[in-house]
């Protein structure tokens, strides 16, 4: 599938979807309400196939949150990148996707541990690098590391 094809399914289920194109990758950046429905769609349409989510991040904004979905289709060889805007700093929520991909549920812990975003229906959501008794998300921008004393 053509990139512009690509855009144009993902606006006929997500309209208000932007795109930009950057290191040969289309970028498509939805509200994070709308990204469950659009990667089921993407991973069960016969034409997309996307059946490989090779990356799952976190990014910490200013003023948002975004979890970043790199997907793969091991059929027809084409590829996308998701970006979910989570508005909500103070609690950044999003659903899972690791009942569309397996894999998801490592990635998304990761981002949970060091970012706090919250995976809504994880089956098993906790720190993944760090002790349970951590205090803090350490790759977000407000994170204040008193022992090394980095700060921002």
């Amino acid at each position: 599938m053509e990139q512009e094809q690509l855009k144009e399914r993902i606006l006929s289920v997500v309209p208000e979807a932007e795109f930009e194109i950057t290191g040969g990758y289309m970028n498509a950046t939805v509200p994070s309400a709308k990204l469950h429905d659009l990667a089921k769609n993407l991973r069960e349409s016969e034409d997309t196939l996307f059946d490989y989510l090779f990356c799952l991040t976190g990014v910490d904004w200013p003023d948002h949150m975004t979890v970043v979905y790199h997907l793969k289709s091991t059929t027809h060889g084409h590829n996308v990148v998701l970006k979910a805007k989570i508005d909500s700093r103070e609690n950044p929520e999003i659903d899972t996707v690791s009942d569309i991909w397996q894999t998801a549920e490592f990635h998304e812990r990761e981002v949970f541990d060091l970012f706090g975003i919250i995976f809504r229906n994880h089956p098993d959501l906790r720190r993944i690098f760090l002790d349970d008794d951590w205090v803090g998300y350490p790759l977000r921008k407000d994170y204040v590391d008193k022992v090394n004393i980095i700060e921002l």
